[in-house]
């Protein structure tokens, strides 16, 4: 089974998706961004929060592929984003 970073570098999404979620990326505060995705409350730790955005992504891209008039492209944006600020920290605190 892979670990969350290997399954994020697989991860294939629109180049456009990925363009702005990486310039959303490099302003990314935890506090602001998770508790506006995952509800207000105690914050979970990097991995779990990175596991509950992945479930969400998910989500979003199943309506992205089925045209879901529901779908958001700019919560879809925002949710790459915090994965990929999530990511960096568990980088960062691997090394």
């Amino acid at each position: 089974m892979k670990d969350i970073l290997g399954l994020l570098n697989d991860l294939r999404r629109p180049r456009l998706l990925i363009r702005a979620a990486r310039i959303g990326a490099q302003d990314y505060r935890r506090n602001p961004h998770l508790n506006r995705l995952l509800g207000y409350g105690a914050l979970p730790r990097p991995g779990a929060a990175l596991m509950r955005l992945v479930e969400i992504e998910a989500e979003l891209n199943e309506r992205r592929h089925a045209d879901d008039a529901a779908y958001s492209v700019s919560r879809h944006v925002e949710v790459l984003t915090a994965m990929m600020g999530e990511a960096r920290i568990l980088r960062e605190a691997a090394y």
